[in-house]
């Protein structure tokens, strides 16, 4: 086991979390639900990784134990507050999927990429959250099943079966929408 250890580790620190941020923030709403939360949860999980920062192990991926962090933190808050009372995943929640457009594009082809984006977002929306997560986590994080198992704190076979199960409801939603 390599632990990090270096001289200007703040500076270090900083800059490593500095491009994850968003993508954490991102994460975390989809587990809260709330801006302010998610924020909130960022903060705190920013802290703890800072606090544990010098005991992290560089032969893993810092975003992998970042987001395990985050994943935590927004799970503690929830408990705490009993924002949700059986489960983190439910079915009717909102996606907040990133839309980035490219400017270099035409702008009828901008319209049928916002419906393409629209048409996604309502069936991840359909296919629930156990699901969802997982489907972001791998398309939109770029994160491996293996990280996202980690992330989770599930098995590699549950996620990859989520995984599949995931695409599959999404492959039957969009089959049945009107948007092709």
């Amino acid at each position: 086991m390599t632990l990090f250890v270096a001289k200007n580790t703040r500076e270090e620190f900083e800059e490593m979390l500095g491009s994850e941020l968003r993508p954490l923030y991102a994460f975390v709403y989809t587990l809260v639900r709330d801006r302010d939360v998610a924020e909130d949860v960022v903060q705190i999980a920013s802290l703890k990784a800072w606090k544990h920062f010098q005991s992290f192990d560089t032969s893993k991926s810092f975003k992998t134990w970042l987001f395990t962090i985050g994943k935590n933190s927004a799970l503690d808050y929830l408990k705490k507050k009993k924002a949700i009372p059986f489960s983190v995943f439910q079915d009717d929640e909102e996606s907040p999927l990133e839309k980035v457009v490219d400017e270099s594009i035409l702008p009828d082809e901008v319209l049928e990429r916002a419906d393409i984006r629209e048409a996604m977002t309502e069936a991840l929306l359909e296919i629930g959250e156990r699901y969802r997560v997982v489907l972001e986590l791998v398309y939109r994080e770029d994160f491996s099943l293996k990280e996202v198992a980690e992330i989770l704190g599930e098995s590699y076979n549950t996620v990859k079966s989520k995984h599949q199960r995931g695409i599959q409801a999404l492959r039957t939603v969009l089959e049945k929408s009107p948007v092709s």
